[in-house]
């Protein structure tokens, strides 16, 4: 569907911050909600499936997740779940995670503290590329953002089991998208808005790899240095301005204005 037309749906979100919960996880817990209704405003969620993580701040390994069983839109501050690295529930809910999270999201924050979000996705066009076995090109404007930005994971089933982790921590190394072959990807970053930014990019890679591919006549490459140059830039630009700040609230902006004053 269309994210412009998606129907308006009538909830109310929690507004107060419980007394347990500090200020700083709230704002995470509100900035993660809103990431999951963007996911699903997109049009890149898959029903109950899928899930976004994000790290708690401190020491402590612990990450909110989505409750499983809840559609994204059904989503709100207070019902994500906090979780170690075992995927056990530290604080109560009625709601349990999904399995199929623990191992990737475990792993990987486990791994690099530079992580603070990641989003697992299987939108239509990144499936089809990462079933490729070239997976993503850098020859168009999205793709050539994510030169030397991409690991591969070789598809080794549902992501359920603690012998796998190893492997896809080694698979991502020091890059920010994991793809898993013939299954989807999943981006790594440093904050949810730099999380959101990073799909953005790489489902509209995998959208225009997959209109060229559909057209007629030879692609026309970029040279390896420009694909890196592009890299060098959008990098430099997340890193040294606000930017990914102002495309995640943008974005929330314009799904709120889709969605109408009762969301």
């Amino acid at each position: 569907m269309n994210a412009l037309t998606t129907p308006q749906v009538q909830m109310k979100q929690p507004v107060v911050r419980p007394a347990h919960c500090s200020e700083e996880e709230w704002q995470l817990r509100c900035d993660l909600a809103e990431c999951y209704h963007l996911i699903d405003y997109m049009g890149w969620s898959e029903t109950i499936f899928n899930h976004i993580s994000a790290r708690l701040p401190g020491p402590v390994h612990q990450y909110l997740v989505n409750p499983f069983g809840l559609n994204y839109i059904e989503i709100t501050p207070a019902n994500l779940l906090k979780v170690d690295l075992n995927g056990q529930k530290v604080e109560p809910s009625p709601y349990d995670a999904n399995p199929a999270s623990f191992a990737l999201h475990g792993a990987l924050h486990e791994a690099r503290d530079d992580i603070r979000c990641i989003i697992h996705t299987h939108t239509t066009p990144i499936s089809a590329v990462v079933q490729k076995r070239k997976g993503f090109d850098n020859n168009n404007f999205y793709g050539a953002q994510l030169y030397g930005r991409v690991g591969y994971h070789t598809f080794e089933g549902i992501t359920l089991y603690d012998d796998e982790k190893p492997r896809m921590v080694a698979s991502l190394g020091q890059k920010h998208i994991l793809v898993l072959r013939n299954h989807g990807i999943a981006v790594a970053e440093g904050s949810i808005a730099k999380a959101i930014f990073l799909l953005w990019t790489t489902q509209r890679a995998a959208e225009v790899q997959c209109a060229a591919a559909a057209l007629p006549g030879e692609d026309n490459p970029l040279p390896e240095a420009v694909q890196q140059k592009c890299t060098e830039q959008t990098e430099m630009l997340i890193r040294e301005s606000d930017f990914a700040n102002q495309f995640f609230n943008g974005m929330v902006r314009r799904m709120h204005a889709a969605r109408g004053p009762s969301w």
